[in-house]
């Protein structure tokens, strides 16, 4: 297992260099974190594990593997900002309101929609974050269940 989050932490910093940025000792230790992390995290998450990092270092850090297709994020519905690695590239999300999971929407049918629209209005779109929020499957089922039981 070590080897794979090592494997991993690697892989996050070879993509930084492939697009020309240095793998920094701050940059190695939150790769390090995030190859440690199971499915989402917040800033707050890595700097309770990276006390020795800026505030400032993480946030940046945190922008730089966004910008770079190495994360992507997730704003939950109460306003967390979470992070999560991105395997799939350009993605969005489907968030339940109940128990908190996600799914990943791939595919992304609104791309040019997006570009005709922001063109008629003079726009220049440089990118757009989407997120769908609802209940899930089994929050639907399980509420379908409990209106039954109540009849």
């Amino acid at each position: 297992m070590r080897k794979r989050v090592n494997a991993l932490a690697e892989q996050l910093l070879e993509t930084l260099e492939q697009q020309g940025y240095r793998s920094t000792s701050p940059r190695r230790a939150v790769a390090q974190v995030i190859a440690n992390q199971g499915k989402h995290f917040t800033a707050e998450d890595l700097r309770e594990k990276l006390p020795s990092l800026g505030r400032a270092t993480i946030f940046r850090s945190l922008k730089l593997l966004v910008e770079t297709g190495v994360l992507c994020r997730v704003l939950l519905e109460d306003g967390d900002l979470h992070y999560q690695l991105s395997h799939r590239g350009h993605h969005h999300h489907l968030l339940c309101v109940e128990c908190g999971s996600s799914q990943d929407l791939l595919g992304c049918d609104i791309e040019k929609l997006l570009q005709q629209t922001s063109a008629s209005h003079g726009f220049e779109l440089s990118g757009h974050w989407l997120e769908v929020y609802g209940r899930c499957r089994s929050c639907s089922k399980s509420e379908t269940s409990v209106e039954l039981a109540a009849v």
